[in-house]
C-alpha cells in the first residue's frame, strides 16, 4: 500500500477503535449519558407559557410540575403511584444477568402548577426513569414465590443461579417532576405535550441531582468514555479527510 494513503487509513482507524473503546466503557460506567444530555440541554418552560407561545417549541422543552392522578397504582405498603418499574435478575453460574421479572406498570395524569395542568401517559417514557431505585441483592433462595417456578427452571437447564438482584423505580402520585416532552399544538389552538423521540424523560429530582443520578457511580470512567468517544470522532473525522484529500490527489 503507498505511504500516502497508509497513514490517512491508520488515523481513521484508531478513531474508531478509540470510539469504540470508549462506547464500551461508557456502558460499563452506568451513565445514562443520552437520557442525561436531553434533559439538560433542553429549555425549562412554564406551564402557563406553552398556551401563549408563539410558535410552539420546536424542539422538545423542560416543563415542571405536580402530579394529579384519580386512579394510582395502590401498593401493598400503601404507595400510590403512577409509574412502577421492577426488573429481577439471577446471576447464572455460566455467567451474565438473566432477568425473570420485568415489570412496567403506568397510569395516565396531569401535571400541572398554578398556571395550568397537562396531560402525561408514562408509558411512553425513556427509561429508567430518573428517581433514586430501590435496589436489593440477595440469594436466589430469597425470591418470592412468583419467581421460583423461573429460577427451577433455569437450574433444571444447567444455569445454576448464583445470585439475584432486584431494580425498582417508581413514581410517586406525591412528587414534583420534570419532564422532558414535545408540544404540539391541535387545529383549535389546543396545547398538549407528547412524547418526542426516545420518549419522554421523566424526573423525580430536580435537575443537578438527576444529572448527578445518570452519570453513574464510576464518574472517573465515564470522563475517560467521554473523552476517549470525543477524541475519536475527531481521529476519525480527520482520517476521512485525509483519505478524502490523498485520493483526490492521486486523481
Amino acid at each position: 500500500m503507498p505511504g500516502s494513503i497508509s497513514l490517512p487509513l491508520a488515523v481513521l482507524l484508531v478513531g474508531l477503535l478509540l470510539a469504540l473503546v470508549g462506547g464500551v466503557a461508557l456502558r460499563r460506567s452506568g451513565a445514562s449519558a443520552g437520557i442525561g444530555s436531553r434533559l439538560a440541554a433542553a429549555r425549562q418552560v412554564r406551564l402557563a407559557d406553552l398556551a401563549t407561545e408563539e410558535p410552539p417549541p420546536a424542539r422538545p422543552v423542560r416543563v415542571a410540575g405536580r402530579i394529579r392522578c384519580a386512579d394510582p397504582i395502590l401498593t401493598q405498603q400503601g404507595d400510590r403511584l403512577v409509574a412502577l418499574h421492577r426488573d429481577v435478575d439471577v446471576m447464572l453460574a455460566r455467567g451474565g444477568w438473566r432477568t425473570i421479572e420485568r415489570r412496567r406498570e403506568t397510569r395516565g395524569f396531569e401535571l400541572w402548577d398554578h398556571g395550568g395542568s397537562l396531560a402525561i401517559d408514562p408509558a411512553a417514557a425513556a427509561e429508567p426513569l430518573v428517581v433514586i431505585p430501590h435496589v436489593w441483592r440477595g440469594s436466589p433462595a430469597e425470591l418470592g414465590e412468583e419467581h421460583r417456578a423461573a429460577v427451577a427452571r433455569l437450574t433444571a437447564e444447567g444455569g445454576d443461579p448464583s445470585a439475584a438482584r432486584s431494580v425498582t423505580r417508581m413514581l410517586s402520585v406525591t412528587e414534583r417532576l420534570l419532564v422532558l416532552a414535545a408540544v404540539r399544538r391541535a387545529a383549535d389552538g389546543a396545547i398538549s405535550l407528547v412524547p418526542p423521540p426516545g420518549g419522554y424523560v421523566i424526573s423525580a429530582l430536580e435537575l443537578d441531582d438527576a444529572m448527578r443520578l445518570l452519570g453513574g457511580s464510576r464518574k472517573g470512567l465515564l470522563l475517560g468514555a467521554t473523552g476517549a468517544i470525543g477524541l475519536g470522532g475527531l481521529l476519525a473525522l480527520a482520517g476521512v479527510v485525509m483519505v478524502a484529500a490523498t485520493l483526490l490527489t492521486r486523481t
